[in-house]
């Protein structure tokens, strides 16, 4: 078996950025898109000219839903790396609305509490809005985190499954249940988080350092019990 030490120095260089402290939001939008429709967004995806479809991903990060992120998805894999980046931040965005403008009110109050360090609040916060909107993925997401924060872990993965069971393709619970694994020992179950997580989101860059590291425990543990 790996030594748990070695697989904690891998969860560290994984971090929380992957987890989901992007959970707070992204990177900022590199500048302000001219104010095209939902619909004018989506078609500026599809052209040729990098800097359209980079105005276009981050109008989405504005106006953009649920039904946008397949296609939000697509540029994920973009050639142009401007635009890669604004995806997953765009993504983040369209995750965080949850349709309800007091359920945003409550949640961008427990991403607050979060980033002053008042997670006993935070957890209330999210654990409200649960309650009150279920089908909303990101709230379970932010509160994975804060469990993971608060070192309960086995609580965290719990909500990290109710976040893929509304989102399959959310990245960051993906890796973050992922880190989870890393910390309880079971490089079998990281490596399976974390390579689809890198699946859906290539740019995670932490997630391909990692990997092969990580791969290598998972080989040296199955040598070590046959």
């Amino acid at each position: 078996m790996a030594p748990l030490n070695s697989l904690s120095r891998l969860a560290a260089r994984v971090g929380l950025a992957a987890f989901g402290l992007c959970f707070a939001g992204g990177v900022a939008l590199a500048a302000e898109p001219a104010a095209m429709t939902r619909t004018q967004a989506l078609q500026a995806m599809q052209q040729s000219a990098p800097a359209l479809r980079l105005a276009g991903v981050q109008r989405l990060a504005e106006v953009g839903t649920m039904l946008d992120t397949q296609a939000v998805s697509e540029r994920l894999n973009d050639a142009a790396a401007p635009v890669r980046a604004q995806a997953s931040a765009t993504l983040w965005q369209i995750w965080s609305r949850s349709g309800d403008p007091q359920i945003d009110v409550l949640f961008a109050r427990g991403v607050e509490q979060m980033a002053q360090q008042s997670l006993p609040q935070a957890l209330k916060t999210f654990t409200e809005i649960v309650q009150r909107k279920p089908e909303f993925a990101e709230a379970w997401n932010k509160r994975a985190t804060v469990y993971f924060l608060l070192g309960e872990n086995e609580k965290s993965l719990r909500d990290c499954a109710e976040v893929l069971r509304r989102n399959p393709m959310h990245f960051g619970a993906l890796s973050g249940a992922g880190q989870i694994h890393l910390k309880l020992d079971q490089p079998e179950k990281a490596l399976d988080f974390l390579q689809r997580a890198l699946d859906v989101n290539p740019n995670l860059t932490s997630l391909e350092q990692v990997l092969p590291l990580l791969q290598q425990q998972v080989r040296v543990k199955q040598r070590s019990t046959t």
